[in-house]
């Protein structure tokens, strides 16, 4: 085929629409080379699927038709016999069937602001980094910008910068304790073209998500940016979503406001039960897509580039850990046990915001970013280097991490009766270092 695409992956950037649809101007040269093989060995064991004999798939079977099993494994699972023997079996590239319609309908019921909008069904992949790094397959080519606020996770390094070869460019996150919506729109600003920013709310590390107010701001910026006909890619990292403790906060995903937004605009939704249902060990994440006016046959292609991806990287997500899920969000108890952990974390942000408050001498030493939601929150040190105070807290028996300058405090990890005790140590640490001349 012509520049090497292969006839699947024509097909699909047909059904994209082309050079007439944002979807396809902004995949990458790899993302417009990427399909899902329907047609090979995956497609030709689903067509013999209910054979009276089988010799298509590479998985092995007892002579009773169940999975080939060690029983010692078998016992560790806790589950009904049926979903324990498909733990040990090939789930689709695609995702569990079943798990990937109950994740839409989760999005649907946690984001008011999808009423109406059509979307992708979410395609599994091995956590939100997997997702990210699928978002990054489809999505960029070397040399490409990626804009961010310079408050960032630092994997993002890793996956956009040295592994798929994008610039990393970054903007003012914080003015007046608010979201720097001026720094995104003059950010973009620079140049014509294909534009990739990633929005991370609640924020690592800042555990900061935008108020209600900012939200909007944030997509009249990225539709502008559009309608002057520069191509947007909103890549939204919903690690932690839902973890919000504090009222005005946008409780929503930006995915429902973008998704369709702009026929110039593709929102790409990335999230995952890693943080927002506390199986960080389980490795199993979502990608969805959104754009103005997409057709079925549009989003399927999406998904069948998504998939196609996670087939040549991974092959498939955890089985095991699909199962656990679908079994769990299946649960009578799901709801309640979400809100007991959700009320976990938010006890302990309150209780940094009092420590803080009734500690105003803390003000030497340390001022706290701001903060709202999620897993973490950051304090800028007043005139010490960080890497010093990290290393004079770990002496006292603190850990705590240095990025972006600022140090990032994970208090979802730290019990509610020492949280005195370790601002306590990380001021006696600030006091100890000489402030740089």
């Amino acid at each position: 085929m012509k520049n090497n695409i292969t006839e699947l992956a024509s097909g699909l950037n047909t059904n994209l629409g082309l050079e007439e649809c944002v979807a396809y101007r902004v995949l990458s040269e790899r993302g417009r080379r990427m399909y899902f093989p329907h047609k090979g060995i995956l497609g030709q064991s689903a067509e013999a699927r209910g054979a009276e004999i089988n010799a298509t798939i590479g998985t092995a079977f007892e002579e009773d038709g169940t999975p080939l099993r060690f029983h010692s494994i078998e016992k560790a699972f806790a589950l009904p016999e049926k979903t324990v023997h498909a733990t040990f079996l090939y789930q689709p590239s695609f995702g569990k069937p079943p798990l990937r319609k109950k994740w839409g309908e989760k999005l649907l019921q946690k984001n008011k602001n999808l009423t109406g909008i059509k979307f992708s069904e979410p395609v599994v992949t091995a956590a939100l980094t997997h997702a990210l790094s699928v978002s990054a397959a489809m999505f960029v080519n070397p040399g490409d910008t990626i804009l961010l606020p310079d408050m960032y996770w630092d994997n993002y390094d890793l996956i956009f910068s040295e592994i798929y070869g994008a610039k990393i460019e970054t903007f003012n996150t914080f003015t007046n304790g608010n979201f720097d919506v001026a720094a995104l729109a003059a950010a973009l600003e620079k140049g014509k073209g294909k534009k990739l920013v990633i929005l991370n709310f609640p924020n690592n590390p800042t555990g900061y998500t935008v108020k209600e107010n900012e939200a909007k701001e944030i997509c009249k910026v990225l539709i502008d940016c559009a309608e002057k006909g520069n191509d947007v890619v909103a890549l939204l990292d919903d690690a932690y979503f839902g973890l919000v403790y504090e009222k005005g906060v946008y409780e929503d995903s930006l995915f429902g406001l973008l998704a369709n937004a702009h026929k110039n605009l593709l929102a790409v939704k990335m999230d995952g039960p890693t943080k927002e249902d506390y199986v960080w060990g389980f490795r199993v994440g979502f990608i969805t897509f959104g754009f103005k006016d997409a057709n079925d046959l549009q989003l399927k292609a999406l998904e069948d580039k998504a998939a196609g991806t996670v087939r040549a990287t991974i092959s498939n997500a955890s089985s095991p850990s699909q199962e656990i899920l679908l079994n769990t969000y299946e649960s009578e108890t799901y709801e309640s046990e979400k809100l007991a952990k959700y009320n976990t974390l938010k006890a302990r942000y309150e209780k940094i915001k009092e420590v803080l408050a009734a500690r105003p001498e803390y003000a030497e030493s340390f001022v706290a970013l701001p903060f709202n939601s999620g897993y973490f929150m950051c304090v800028k040190l007043n005139g010490v280097d960080p890497e010093a105070v990290r290393k004079e807290c770990l002496k006292n028996g603190l850990g705590v991490i240095v990025l972006s300058g600022v140090i990032r405090i994970a208090f979802s990890s730290v019990p509610l009766n020492k949280t005195e005790e370790l601002f306590e140590r990380l001021h006696k640490a600030v006091q100890t270092i000489p402030k740089n001349p």
